[in-house]
């Protein structure tokens, strides 16, 4: 006895009439884009406008909190390049956040900009956020695996990489007319 699977759940849209599913598919890391655009511009801001963060030494200062997980990280050659100067480092991890946020958020270079968030999510679980035990009580992990859908998809709806690559084409078509 043979058993076969339908593969076809729903009617292909050859006349362009999409169900809701194919809306859904087509939209659906819309809401991560959102989600992660905001957390990460809301992450660089929150840094840079802590006076105690942007600081060498003090209490909730980037250099103590340094300080306080290098012998628990991964990595701490990592932090310990880091802490050569922490003010700086901590300036770049803000600016950075708020790039990856910003591109992500509005759809320009979004591969790069979610690759950005990648890197930045896993050198953060390397360091900050590697003694966490259980480990899923970290959240550079999850944040770091939530970058990759979009690593891999971009921004192909709702974006300035589609307005830019919708304009490409035009020309592209319009260039051929002639």
């Amino acid at each position: 006895m043979t058993h076969s699977f339908r593969t076809d759940t729903h009617t292909p849209y050859y006349d362009g009439n999409r169900s809701w599913r194919d809306t859904a598919g087509r939209y659906a890391l819309l809401p991560l884009r959102l989600f992660l655009g905001v957390t990460f511009i809301y992450a660089g801001l929150d840094k840079l406008t802590d006076s105690a963060f942007m600081k060498a030494s003090g209490t909730g200062s980037i250099g103590d909190q340094m300080r306080n997980v290098r012998d628990s990280a991964a990595i701490p050659e990592m932090i310990d390049m880091a802490l050569k100067s922490p003010v700086g480092f901590g300036y770049a991890i803000a600016f950075g956040e708020l790039a990856v946020g910003i591109g992500i958020l509005i759809g320009l270079l979004a591969r790069l900009a979610a690759l950005g968030g990648a890197l930045i999510s896993l050198s953060l679980w390397l360091t900050m956020s590697w003694a966490a035990d259980p480990y899923y009580y970290g959240n550079d992990l999850p944040y770091m695996f939530c970058w990759v859908p979009l690593v891999l998809a971009g921004a192909p709806y709702w974006s300035l990489d589609a307005v830019i690559r919708g304009r490409r084409r035009g020309r592209s078509q319009a260039d051929s007319w002639q």
